[in-house]
């Protein structure tokens, strides 16, 4: 059943690193709008899989700015 998942997992990475590739090139505005819509959809399910798949990960800080507020409030509680 993991495997089952983790596989999965690396299948829908493997479609957002394609999307992000194609992304690159040259698109119409339609074909631009789709590969977008489809990134943010495998994003999703990346997310909703690894929840199930390994639930007592941490959400980590996505950007700089997190880590910094969270650096601050650390220091600032002790």
């Amino acid at each position: 059943m993991m495997d089952d998942e983790v596989a999965l997992l690396r299948a829908h990475c493997n479609n957002i690193s394609r999307y992000r590739r194609l992304l690159k090139t040259e698109l119409t505005d339609f074909e631009r709008r789709f590969i977008e819509r489809r990134l943010l959809e495998e994003r999703a399910v990346i997310e909703k899989l690894s929840a199930s798949t390994f639930p007592l990960a941490f959400p980590t800080p996505n950007t700089v700015t997190d880590n910094a507020t969270a650096l601050q409030m650390a220091s600032a509680q002790g």
